[in-house]
Protein backbone atom coordinates (compact mmCIF):
# COMPACT_ATOMS: atom_id res chain seq x y z
CA UNK A 1 0.00 0.00 0.00
CA UNK A 2 1.40 3.55 -0.82
CA UNK A 3 2.12 5.98 1.76
CA UNK A 4 -0.38 9.37 0.84
CA UNK A 5 1.28 12.62 1.47
CA UNK A 6 -0.77 15.94 1.60
CA UNK A 7 0.15 18.34 -0.53
CA UNK A 8 -1.00 22.15 0.48
CA UNK A 9 -0.99 24.75 -2.68
CA UNK A 10 -0.17 21.91 -5.39
CA UNK A 11 -1.68 23.72 -8.27
CA UNK A 12 1.15 26.58 -7.79
CA UNK A 13 4.64 26.32 -9.28
CA UNK A 14 6.19 24.70 -6.79
CA UNK A 15 3.65 22.65 -5.46
CA UNK A 16 3.50 21.05 -8.72
CA UNK A 17 6.79 19.86 -8.78
CA UNK A 18 6.26 18.55 -5.19
CA UNK A 19 3.65 16.26 -6.77
CA UNK A 20 5.51 15.42 -9.55
CA UNK A 21 8.43 14.41 -7.21
CA UNK A 22 5.95 12.25 -4.81
CA UNK A 23 4.89 10.72 -7.59
CA UNK A 24 8.39 9.66 -9.35
CA UNK A 25 8.86 8.61 -5.09
CA UNK A 26 5.87 6.25 -4.84
CA UNK A 27 3.90 7.57 -2.80
CA UNK A 28 0.41 8.73 -3.26
CA UNK A 29 -0.04 12.65 -3.66
CA UNK A 30 -3.27 14.13 -2.13
CA UNK A 31 -3.37 17.50 -3.63
CA UNK A 32 -5.42 20.35 -1.68
CA UNK A 33 -5.28 24.32 -2.20
CA UNK A 34 -8.27 26.64 -1.91
CA UNK A 35 -9.13 26.50 -6.05
CA UNK A 36 -11.21 23.70 -6.84
CA UNK A 37 -11.23 24.29 -10.27
CA UNK A 38 -7.29 24.48 -10.47
CA UNK A 39 -7.37 21.29 -8.48
CA UNK A 40 -9.70 19.24 -10.73
CA UNK A 41 -7.46 20.60 -13.61
CA UNK A 42 -4.40 19.32 -11.65
CA UNK A 43 -6.29 15.76 -11.51
CA UNK A 44 -6.78 15.49 -15.27
CA UNK A 45 -2.87 16.07 -15.90
CA UNK A 46 -2.25 13.50 -13.43
CA UNK A 47 -4.59 10.19 -14.12
CA UNK A 48 -6.52 9.36 -10.68
CA UNK A 49 -4.55 11.92 -8.73
CA UNK A 50 -6.96 13.04 -5.59
CA UNK A 51 -8.00 16.38 -4.73
CA UNK A 52 -9.55 17.91 -1.60
CA UNK A 53 -9.72 21.54 -1.58
CA UNK A 54 -9.49 23.35 1.38
CA UNK A 55 -8.95 26.68 2.89
CA UNK A 56 -6.83 28.22 5.25
CA UNK A 57 -9.75 29.69 6.90
CA UNK A 58 -11.47 26.84 7.51
CA UNK A 59 -9.78 24.49 10.10
CA UNK A 60 -12.67 21.96 8.85
CA UNK A 61 -11.88 21.60 5.74
CA UNK A 62 -8.08 21.35 6.57
CA UNK A 63 -8.85 18.34 8.72
CA UNK A 64 -10.70 16.87 5.58
CA UNK A 65 -7.80 17.22 3.33
CA UNK A 66 -4.89 15.80 6.06
CA UNK A 67 -7.75 12.79 6.87
CA UNK A 68 -5.62 10.05 6.21
CA UNK A 69 -2.38 11.61 4.87
CA UNK A 70 0.73 10.14 6.51
CA UNK A 71 2.58 13.62 5.99
CA UNK A 72 1.79 16.99 4.93
CA UNK A 73 3.87 19.37 2.72
CA UNK A 74 2.80 22.85 2.60
CA UNK A 75 3.65 24.80 -0.98
CA UNK A 76 0.97 27.02 -0.07
CA UNK A 77 2.63 30.88 -0.19
CA UNK A 78 2.40 33.55 1.52
CA UNK A 79 3.59 31.26 4.26
CA UNK A 80 2.81 34.76 6.75
CA UNK A 81 -1.46 33.40 5.64
CA UNK A 82 -1.37 29.62 5.21
CA UNK A 83 1.90 27.82 7.77
CA UNK A 84 -0.11 28.85 10.94
CA UNK A 85 -3.28 27.16 10.04
CA UNK A 86 -1.79 24.31 8.32
CA UNK A 87 0.44 23.57 10.91
CA UNK A 88 -2.30 23.34 13.09
CA UNK A 89 -3.82 20.92 11.10
CA UNK A 90 -1.27 18.43 10.76
CA UNK A 91 -0.91 18.67 14.31
CA UNK A 92 -4.79 18.38 14.76
CA UNK A 93 -3.92 14.85 12.64
CA UNK A 94 -0.38 13.88 14.61
CA UNK A 95 1.54 13.91 11.19
CA UNK A 96 4.54 15.34 10.34
CA UNK A 97 4.73 18.86 9.00
CA UNK A 98 7.54 20.22 5.95
CA UNK A 99 7.09 23.19 4.29
CA UNK A 100 9.02 25.33 1.70
CA UNK A 101 8.55 28.63 3.20
CA UNK A 102 11.56 31.13 2.14
CA UNK A 103 9.76 34.39 4.40
CA UNK A 104 12.36 35.04 7.06
CA UNK A 105 9.39 36.52 9.09
CA UNK A 106 7.18 33.42 8.83
CA UNK A 107 9.90 30.94 9.74
CA UNK A 108 10.83 32.86 12.39
CA UNK A 109 7.10 32.54 13.95
CA UNK A 110 7.41 28.62 13.72
CA UNK A 111 10.00 28.29 15.54
CA UNK A 112 8.37 30.68 18.15
CA UNK A 113 5.13 30.27 18.08
CA UNK A 114 5.20 25.86 17.82
CA UNK A 115 8.00 24.67 19.17
CA UNK A 116 6.09 23.42 22.46
CA UNK A 117 3.16 22.73 21.01
CA UNK A 118 4.48 20.75 18.24
CA UNK A 119 6.66 18.91 20.96
CA UNK A 120 4.05 18.41 23.13
CA UNK A 121 2.10 16.22 20.08
CA UNK A 122 5.68 14.55 19.17
CA UNK A 123 4.91 15.76 15.80
CA UNK A 124 8.41 16.90 13.78
CA UNK A 125 7.82 20.26 11.95
CA UNK A 126 10.29 21.66 9.42
CA UNK A 127 10.07 24.92 8.02
CA UNK A 128 12.10 26.40 5.27
CA UNK A 129 12.53 22.64 4.04
CA UNK A 130 13.66 24.04 0.86
CA UNK A 131 15.99 25.96 -1.39
CA UNK A 132 16.14 29.02 0.66
CA UNK A 133 16.70 27.90 4.18
CA UNK A 134 16.66 24.36 4.06
CA UNK A 135 20.00 23.82 1.65
CA UNK A 136 21.67 26.34 2.98
CA UNK A 137 21.14 25.07 6.34
CA UNK A 138 22.34 21.32 5.29
CA UNK A 139 25.50 22.89 3.60
CA UNK A 140 26.66 24.35 6.54
CA UNK A 141 25.65 21.99 8.80
CA UNK A 142 27.63 19.14 7.38
CA UNK A 143 30.23 22.01 6.37
CA UNK A 144 30.49 21.48 10.50
CA UNK A 145 30.93 18.68 11.08
CA UNK A 146 30.12 17.28 14.95
CA UNK A 147 30.76 20.78 15.87
CA UNK A 148 28.00 22.90 17.03
CA UNK A 149 29.33 26.01 16.70
CA UNK A 150 31.09 28.58 14.50
CA UNK A 151 32.54 32.03 14.58
CA UNK A 152 30.71 32.98 11.47
CA UNK A 153 28.63 31.46 8.55
CA UNK A 154 28.29 33.24 4.68
CA UNK A 155 26.13 31.86 2.54
CA UNK A 156 26.23 33.63 -1.10
CA UNK A 157 23.81 31.96 -3.61
CA UNK A 158 25.05 32.66 -7.31
CA UNK A 159 21.56 32.39 -9.30
CA UNK A 160 22.40 32.92 -13.19
CA UNK A 161 19.42 34.93 -12.71
CA UNK A 162 16.06 34.89 -11.07
CA UNK A 163 12.42 34.77 -12.63
CA UNK A 164 10.51 34.74 -9.92
CA UNK A 165 7.03 33.32 -9.67
CA UNK A 166 3.96 35.49 -8.87
CA UNK A 167 4.10 33.64 -5.30
CA UNK A 168 7.52 34.79 -4.87
CA UNK A 169 6.20 38.57 -5.62
CA UNK A 170 3.77 38.58 -3.60
CA UNK A 171 4.92 36.81 -1.02
CA UNK A 172 8.15 39.52 -0.61
CA UNK A 173 5.19 42.15 -0.92
CA UNK A 174 4.33 40.35 2.59
CA UNK A 175 7.49 40.20 3.97
CA UNK A 176 8.34 44.29 2.83
CA UNK A 177 4.81 45.40 4.52
CA UNK A 178 5.47 43.25 7.76
CA UNK A 179 9.13 45.15 8.19
CA UNK A 180 7.57 48.16 7.17
CA UNK A 181 10.28 48.36 4.31
CA UNK A 182 13.41 47.73 6.88
CA UNK A 183 16.00 45.34 6.09
CA UNK A 184 17.07 42.47 8.45
CA UNK A 185 20.58 40.62 8.82
CA UNK A 186 21.42 37.96 11.65
CA UNK A 187 24.05 39.39 13.30
CA UNK A 188 25.11 39.64 17.43
CA UNK A 189 23.67 36.69 17.89
CA UNK A 190 19.70 37.82 17.25
CA UNK A 191 17.66 39.18 14.42
CA UNK A 192 18.17 43.10 13.40
CA UNK A 193 16.09 45.20 11.65
CA UNK A 194 17.75 48.13 9.87
CA UNK A 195 17.46 50.73 7.62
CA UNK A 196 21.06 51.05 5.66
CA UNK A 197 21.62 50.44 1.93
CA UNK A 198 22.57 47.58 0.40
CA UNK A 199 26.01 47.44 -0.42
CA UNK A 200 27.91 45.34 -3.91
CA UNK A 201 31.04 43.05 -3.19
CA UNK A 202 32.64 40.92 -4.93
CA UNK A 203 32.51 36.85 -4.39
CA UNK A 204 34.79 34.55 -5.48
CA UNK A 205 32.34 31.34 -6.15
CA UNK A 206 34.11 27.88 -7.05
CA UNK A 207 33.63 27.18 -10.97
CA UNK A 208 32.20 27.82 -12.92
CA UNK A 209 30.95 30.97 -11.74
CA UNK A 210 34.40 32.41 -10.56
CA UNK A 211 34.34 36.12 -9.40
CA UNK A 212 30.91 37.64 -9.30
CA UNK A 213 29.66 41.17 -7.98
CA UNK A 214 26.79 40.14 -5.53
CA UNK A 215 24.64 42.39 -2.63
CA UNK A 216 25.79 42.00 0.63
CA UNK A 217 23.25 41.30 3.40
CA UNK A 218 21.07 39.97 0.59
CA UNK A 219 19.54 38.03 3.66
CA UNK A 220 17.05 35.40 2.86
CA UNK A 221 15.66 32.40 5.02
CA UNK A 222 19.52 30.69 6.42
CA UNK A 223 19.20 33.79 8.98
CA UNK A 224 16.74 31.83 10.74
CA UNK A 225 17.47 28.25 10.37
CA UNK A 226 20.94 28.24 10.48
CA UNK A 227 21.04 29.74 13.96
CA UNK A 228 18.12 27.91 15.50
CA UNK A 229 20.34 25.18 16.03
CA UNK A 230 24.00 26.08 15.93
CA UNK A 231 25.57 28.40 18.06
CA UNK A 232 27.06 31.21 15.68
CA UNK A 233 26.81 34.75 15.73
CA UNK A 234 26.99 36.12 12.76
CA UNK A 235 24.64 34.57 9.42
CA UNK A 236 25.55 36.18 6.23
CA UNK A 237 23.73 35.68 2.77
CA UNK A 238 24.51 37.11 -0.26
CA UNK A 239 23.18 37.15 -3.75
CA UNK A 240 24.42 37.74 -7.14
CA UNK A 241 23.53 41.17 -8.71
CA UNK A 242 22.45 39.88 -11.94
CA UNK A 243 19.19 37.78 -10.05
CA UNK A 244 18.57 40.45 -7.42
CA UNK A 245 17.91 42.83 -10.41
CA UNK A 246 15.68 40.25 -12.15
CA UNK A 247 14.07 39.91 -8.80
CA UNK A 248 13.49 43.41 -8.21
CA UNK A 249 12.39 44.24 -12.01
CA UNK A 250 8.26 44.30 -11.86
CA UNK A 251 9.31 43.82 -15.77
CA UNK A 252 10.91 40.22 -15.38
CA UNK A 253 8.76 36.88 -16.77
CA UNK A 254 8.23 34.27 -14.83
CA UNK A 255 10.30 31.28 -15.29
CA UNK A 256 9.64 29.15 -18.49
CA UNK A 257 9.95 25.48 -18.73
CA UNK A 258 13.33 24.75 -20.53
CA UNK A 259 13.20 20.40 -20.34
CA UNK A 260 11.20 17.56 -20.14
CA UNK A 261 10.55 18.14 -16.29
CA UNK A 262 9.40 21.41 -16.65
CA UNK A 263 12.61 23.47 -15.23
CA UNK A 264 13.54 26.19 -15.91
CA UNK A 265 17.17 26.83 -17.48
CA UNK A 266 18.10 28.82 -14.83
CA UNK A 267 21.52 27.42 -12.82
CA UNK A 268 22.63 28.00 -9.14
CA UNK A 269 26.01 27.62 -7.20
CA UNK A 270 25.35 27.87 -3.12
CA UNK A 271 28.55 28.44 -1.59
CA UNK A 272 29.02 28.05 2.23
CA UNK A 273 31.42 29.23 3.89
CA UNK A 274 31.85 28.40 7.72
CA UNK A 275 34.34 30.28 10.09
CA UNK A 276 35.47 28.72 13.37
CA UNK A 277 37.88 28.98 15.63
CA UNK A 278 40.39 30.70 12.87
CA UNK A 279 39.61 27.74 10.06
CA UNK A 280 37.50 27.97 7.36
CA UNK A 281 35.79 25.21 5.83
CA UNK A 282 33.40 25.37 2.02
CA UNK A 283 30.22 23.34 1.09
CA UNK A 284 29.20 24.16 -2.29
CA UNK A 285 25.91 22.50 -4.39
CA UNK A 286 25.34 23.30 -8.09
CA UNK A 287 22.06 22.49 -9.72
CA UNK A 288 19.33 23.51 -12.13
CA UNK A 289 16.06 25.69 -11.11
CA UNK A 290 16.21 27.33 -7.55
CA UNK A 291 11.81 25.64 -7.56
CA UNK A 292 12.39 22.75 -9.01
CA UNK A 293 15.18 21.59 -6.49
CA UNK A 294 12.60 22.20 -3.24
CA UNK A 295 10.47 19.24 -4.59
CA UNK A 296 13.38 16.48 -3.92
CA UNK A 297 14.51 18.58 -0.55
CA UNK A 298 11.09 18.46 0.87
CA UNK A 299 10.36 14.90 -0.49
CA UNK A 300 13.47 13.43 1.28
CA UNK A 301 12.78 15.53 4.03
CA UNK A 302 8.90 13.86 4.27
CA UNK A 303 10.41 10.21 3.33
CA UNK A 304 12.91 10.62 6.15
CA UNK A 305 10.44 11.53 8.20
CA UNK A 306 8.51 8.78 8.01
CA UNK A 307 10.68 5.79 7.75
CA UNK A 308 12.40 6.69 11.34
CA UNK A 309 15.74 8.71 9.64
CA UNK A 310 14.58 12.02 11.97
CA UNK A 311 16.46 12.96 14.60
CA UNK A 312 13.66 14.76 17.03
CA UNK A 313 10.18 15.57 17.34
CA UNK A 314 8.66 19.19 17.47
CA UNK A 315 9.89 22.37 15.59
CA UNK A 316 13.64 22.18 13.32
CA UNK A 317 15.26 22.99 10.85
CA UNK A 318 16.73 20.32 8.04
CA UNK A 319 20.24 20.69 9.29
CA UNK A 320 18.89 19.79 13.32
CA UNK A 321 16.62 16.84 12.20
CA UNK A 322 18.79 14.94 9.74
CA UNK A 323 22.14 14.10 9.07
CA UNK A 324 22.71 16.59 6.93
CA UNK A 325 26.06 14.98 5.17
CA UNK A 326 23.60 11.72 4.14
CA UNK A 327 20.69 14.23 3.26
CA UNK A 328 22.61 16.00 0.95
CA UNK A 329 24.26 12.78 -0.81
CA UNK A 330 20.78 11.45 -0.92
CA UNK A 331 20.34 14.69 -3.51
CA UNK A 332 22.58 13.59 -5.95
CA UNK A 333 20.54 12.64 -8.91
CA UNK A 334 19.43 16.54 -8.42
CA UNK A 335 22.84 18.03 -6.74
CA UNK A 336 25.91 18.16 -7.21
CA UNK A 337 27.46 18.35 -3.82
CA UNK A 338 31.13 19.21 -2.17
CA UNK A 339 31.95 18.70 0.90
CA UNK A 340 35.11 19.08 3.15
CA UNK A 341 37.16 16.04 3.74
Amino acid sequence: MRTSVAVYGATGHTGRFVVAELLRRGFTPIASGRDAARLESLAKEWDGLEVRPASVDDPDSLDRALAGAAAVINAAGPFAVTAGPVVEAALRAGIPYVDVAAEIEANAAMFAGYADAAREAGVPVVPAMAFYGGLGDLLVTAALGESAAADEVHVAYGLSGWHPTPGTRIAGQVSHQRRSGRRVRFTGGALEYHDNELSQQDWLFPEPLGRRPVIAEFSMADIVTVPSHLDVPEVRTYMTVTAARELADADTPAPAPSDEHGRSDQTFVVDAVVGAGGVERRAVARGQDIYAISAPLAVEAVSRLLDGRSRRTGVASAGAMFDAADFLSALAPHLTVELPA
